[in-house]
């Protein structure tokens, strides 16, 4: 039965609100307009009400009350209670038990922008920070594992070997074809012009060796094991693992950091040159299918262009990018904070990170191999 308001008005200027039904949240409750209904003779004194047809009620009856009681009050107009449910009662006081408080408001005011200039230095200063001190922590623990002093399980270290190395290939052979293949593309169309096209041989081996192969590899495993680095440790810091590791004397540097960094480091040399391998593959792929270059042709060319200086500044930059994807992941996902959309921003901070700082060294590597003549 739905909820029902009626009044009837009394010789001694007694209003009598007469409740019926089921007045449950969600039912077509009387809004204010009908409050303003009941109260609009001015000859009203004193009010009560009938709940004898008063059926179920829950909060919606008690915000109807505590509405019509507050205009009552305003009107100067005398309610009786009485015949109302008891705990109806009950809550109506406890609602006017604690008055409200006018501070609890919350007030969105948009700080100066010399404030939120010196929160971004200080959220930048604190970042760096704590950086710096977990890349000391990092080489302490390094440290203590040359020196045979790390807790460190060497089928730790297989596992991540195993997650970051072969279980890669796939992506990377996809991702490393392609590029060659786009190289050798863009550049034969070009050197076409100039009857040079045999050329493209030297652009996809100098290009994936030197450049394109760490680079790639970089981004890829920042998106891939960066990410899960962050994930895994961030979830544990969740549940709180990390903390039991402390509380049992064994240090999180040692036995969840630095199998992770390690693992990375030793795998991305053999990636980038797999990966170098697979750009080789496709740029020949290209040059033999379109523009009628033989493969020994491309083979020759491919050989004396590729020295091993060009393979070697990839290989070196590779170890470089494997440090960075490791730290981030681990960095972000050790200082992840307690809830389930921390991990989220963890990971996604880990790998905007890596990609950045991927990015940052491979120009000042470059700027460095230029100024050097390598």
């Amino acid at each position: 039965m739905p909820a029902t308001l009626d009044s009837q008005r009394q010789p001694d200027d007694t209003l009598t609100v007469i409740l019926a039904g089921a007045w449950q949240t969600g039912r077509g409750l009387p809004t204010a307009d009908a409050i303003d209904t009941l109260l609009a003779d001015d000859a009203i004194a004193h009010l009560r009400f009938d709940t004898r047809r008063l059926c179920h009620w829950d909060s919606g009856l008690v915000v109807f009350l505590d509405a019509l009681m507050n205009r009552c009050s305003a009107a100067g107009i005398q309610v009786d209670q009485g015949s109302l449910p008891e705990g109806a009662r009950r809550l109506l006081d406890l609602s006017k038990a604690v008055a409200r408080n006018a501070d609890a408001v919350q007030t969105s005011v948009r700080p100066a922008l010399i404030e939120r200039i010196g929160e971004f230095g200080l959220r930048g200063v604190q970042s760096v920070m704590v950086t710096v001190d977990f890349i000391g922590e990092l080489g302490l623990s390094t440290v203590r594992l040359v020196t045979g002093k790390a807790s460190v399980r060497a089928a730790e270290v297989l596992e991540v070997i195993q997650t970051c190395g072969w279980q890669a290939l796939p992506i990377v052979s996809l991702i490393s074809l392609l590029i060659g293949l786009i190289l050798a593309f863009m550049g034969a169309v070009q050197l076409q012009m100039f009857g040079a096209q045999i050329f493209v041989a030297d652009l996809v081996a100098i290009g994936m060796a030197r450049e394109m192969g760490a680079v790639m590899t970089g981004v890829i495993m920042a998106g891939r094991t960066g990410a899960a680095f962050a994930a895994n440790l961030g979830t544990m810091q969740v549940n709180e693992e990390i903390d039991a590791l402390r509380t049992l004397g064994v240090d999180p540097m040692d036995y969840l950091v630095l199998p992770r960094v390690t693992a990375l480091v030793l795998m991305m040399p053999l990636l980038v040159v797999y990966s170098i391998f697979m750009g080789l593959c496709g740029g020949m792929a290209v040059s033999v299918g379109a523009f009628e270059i033989t493969a020994i042709q491309y083979l020759n060319q491919t050989r004396e262009a590729l020295t091993l200086t060009h393979i070697g500044i990839g290989v070196s930059k590779s170890i470089i990018f494997g440090v960075i994807v490791a730290v981030c992941g681990c960095l972000q996902g050790i200082h992840c904070g307690r809830s389930a959309a921390a991990v989220g921003e963890a990971t996604t901070a880990a790998v905007v990170t890596a990609i950045v700082y991927i990015v940052v060294a491979d120009g000042i590597l470059a700027l460095v191999t230029n100024v050097l003549g390598i």
